[in-house]
C-alpha cells in the first residue's frame, strides 16, 4: 500500500496552511510514494529555486534508509564516511536535514514519505508532521523501526 492522492493532497494543503499559520519562510511540499515516485507537491510563491529538489531529496533519503532526514543527519556526524557512500550510492539523491519525514500506516508499514524545505529544517519538519497527522496517518521523523 503507499499514501494515495487524496491523502498527499491534503497532506500538502495542510502543511502550506500550518507554514502560513506559523509565518514560515516560502515553503515548498512534496509527498512520495512507497516507491519514491512523487504523488503531489506543491512550491509557495517565493520559495527558492532548489527547494523542489531538496524537498524531493529529504523524501527519498528517508525512504530509502527507512529513517526520517533528523536521523539520517545525526547518523552523519557520528559516521560522515556512511553518509558519504550512501550519498554516493543514491547518486547525490538524498539530503541529511530534518523534514524528510517517514509516512506510517497503522500497521506501522511506510507508506510514502514527506519532504519540505523553506524555512529551517525544525520548522519545516513541524509542518510536515501537522500534514500527516491531518489524514490519520502516523508521521515519523526519526524513523525508528517501530
Amino acid at each position: 500500500m503507499s499514501v494515495t492522492l487524496a491523502q498527499a493532497s491534503t497532506i500538502v494543503d495542510t502543511a502550506l496552511k500550518k507554514a502560513r499559520e506559523l509565518k514560515q519562510m516560502p515553503q515548498t511540499v512534496v509527498v512520495l510514494d512507497a516507491g519514491g515516485h512523487v504523488v503531489a507537491a506543491k512550491r509557495e510563491d517565493g520559495s527558492g529555486i532548489l527547494r523542489y529538489e531538496i524537498s524531493i531529496a529529504k523524501a527519498y533519503g528517508a525512504l530509502g534508509m527507512g529513517w526520517g532526514s533528523r536521523t539520517m543527519m545525526e547518523r552523519a556526524a557520528q559516521n560522515p564516511n556512511f553518509l558519504t557512500a550512501i550519498v554516493g550510492a543514491s547518486g547525490g539523491r538524498l539530503i541529511p536535514n530534518p523534514a524528510g519525514i517517514l509516512i506510517r500506516d497503522a500497521g506501522n508499514a511506510i507508506i510514502g514519505a514527506v519532504g519540505i524545505s523553506g524555512d529551517t529544517g525544525d520548522n519545516d519538519e513541524i509542518i510536515g508532521i501537522a500534514g500527516i497527522e491531518a489524514v490519520g496517518l502516523k508521521a515519523d521523523p526519526g524513523g525508528s523501526k517501530k
